[in-house]
């Protein structure tokens, strides 16, 4: 029974003018924010949360989310551009090598998840209705509901692949395997997309395609797991009373994701130049442990010294 095993070979965006390109992957993180605001708009009005708070949470939301996502990446897997392409690490382009327009590539979700906490808690000393604890629980919900179209945006792009394998869960990433310029040479096909397509199309390429390896799709492990992440916590937050129990949402959140992102790492190829390797846990692993002890603190352990209404 062949469940996953098919040759992956999508178009990645829309062409719009020039090196500017409609990417679907940006796509995903407008639909990931776009339902998160919907579901904090849900959560305020049952809570009788007045909304004038929840556009500035969630420009503060979109903000520290990708910021942290794309220092994180920097900081933790791509250190080498701080020296050698400064700018692109804040601006979606390319100087290196010529100046391409990239969109925002390299984003971590470790990052994220940082700059999610400090952007909680700076939107929190302005804005003083809830405790930062408060806010926390709920935004969680939110941003367990965008994980998962960020992996579909990620399995889009042929990005965070996963190991080699041969079991019936294989896909074949032809965009990962093959840069641009080492597909239109080896074509003789000018237009890169065209290039990609005669390799799944036209038979005279098909040691090309037979080149590439089968792979995990880990990106939709991952993107399958969040949705249970996101039920989860949506049942405790609407069917419990452990939405009143300060912290454990939160707790419960930085527990489900991070488990399942450490373990979906033993399926994924290490990311970036600069990875760790110890006692068998590689550095997306090794970041996730704290993340998970954090979580079953404020689920177990964290109690609150006062309740702020």
């Amino acid at each position: 029974m062949y469940l996953l095993k098919f040759d992956w070979n999508p178009v990645t965006g829309i062409d719009i003018i020039g090196n500017f390109k409609l990417h679907f992957y940006s796509l995903m993180w407008v639909i990931a924010f776009v339902i998160g605001w919907y579901i904090m708009k849900r959560i305020f009005t049952k809570e009788k949360i007045s909304l004038d708070y929840l556009d500035p949470l969630f420009i503060y939301t979109v903000l520290a989310t990708m910021i942290g996502a794309r220092l994180g990446h920097v900081l933790f897997y791509q250190s080498e551009l701080i020296s050698q392409d400064f700018f692109s690490i804040f601006l979606p382009f390319k100087f290196k090598g010529g100046f391409e327009f990239t969109g925002f590539q390299g984003l971590a979700s470790h990052g994220a998840a940082i700059g999610i906490i400090i952007g909680m808690y700076l939107y929190r000393k302005k804005y003083k209705y809830k405790s930062l604890l408060w806010v926390l629980d709920r935004v969680v919900i939110s941003v367990a509901s965008g994980a998962v179209f960020i992996r579909i945006g990620n399995f889009i792009n042929s990005e965070i692949i996963g190991k080699v394998t041969d079991s019936n869960m294989g896909v074949r990433f032809i965009q990962d395997y093959y840069y641009k310029s080492q597909i239109t040479q080896l074509t003789g096909i000018k237009d890169v997309q065209k290039a990609y397509n005669a390799v799944t199309d036209n038979s005279q390429f098909q040691s090309l395609l037979e080149a590439v390896p089968f792979r995990h799709p880990a990106q939709l492990y991952e993107s399958f797991s969040y949705i249970f992440v996101f039920l989860i916590l949506w049942y405790f937050y609407s069917k419990t009373t452990k939405r009143d129990q300060t912290g454990f949402l939160f707790g419960l959140f930085l527990l489900l994701l991070w488990t399942v992102r450490f373990f979906v790492e033993f399926v994924k190829e290490p990311q970036g130049d600069e990875y760790i390797n110890w006692l068998g846990f590689n550095t997306g692993q090794w970041l996730s442990i704290p993340f998970i002890i954090i979580g079953l603190y404020f689920m177990l352990i964290y109690k609150p010294k006062t309740v702020v209404n």
